[in-house]
């Protein structure tokens, strides 16, 4: 490899490593809270069947890297999830974390004494595919709890 050729590689190195190590290092408490207030507002002006369906698509603008929304109704029912499908629809209200906290029920007794507030749990980081401690941040929204989190690792 030439020396200009090798000078060029190691710019373009320069340019995408620290880039990549940014986007791994997860999303900041900033991050969570302003996706949890775009998401809110998008229910609020969109409806909660449209936004619903655009919260729980992981493609969709309520996903970024390991930040993602979930919808609880006060009762412990996933309405919108981001990250697994295959929870929306299900009562989420005992499950529980691998300390044994129940989570959720945390969360909804939090929802019924505050608008909004961080909760502390440990759960599975759909990036990095291990249990993390977690921090979520939730605003109450008529009946329901609009979450989102970011991990500790």
């Amino acid at each position: 490899m030439s020396v200009r050729a090798r000078g060029f590689l190691l710019a373009a190195l320069l340019v995408v490593v620290p880039g990549a190590a940014l986007a791994a290092q997860g999303a900041t408490k900033d991050e969570a809270v302003a996706m949890v207030k775009k998401a809110v507002a998008a229910i609020k002006t969109e409806g909660a069947d449209k936004a619903y369906a655009e919260i729980s698509d992981p493609r969709g603008p309520f996903v970024d890297g390991d930040l993602y929304i979930v919808v609880y109704r006060m009762d412990g029912l996933v309405v919108a999830h981001d990250a697994d499908k295959n929870r929306i629809g299900t009562n989420l209200l005992h499950d529980k974390d691998v300390d044994g906290k129940e989570f959720v029920k945390e969360r909804i007794d939090l929802a019924k004494t505050a608008s909004s507030f961080w909760q502390s749990y440990k759960f599975m980081n759909p990036v990095s595919k291990t249990i993390e401690p977690k921090e979520m941040y939730c605003e109450r929204l008529n009946d329901t709890v609009v979450c989102g989190g970011v991990y500790q690792s």
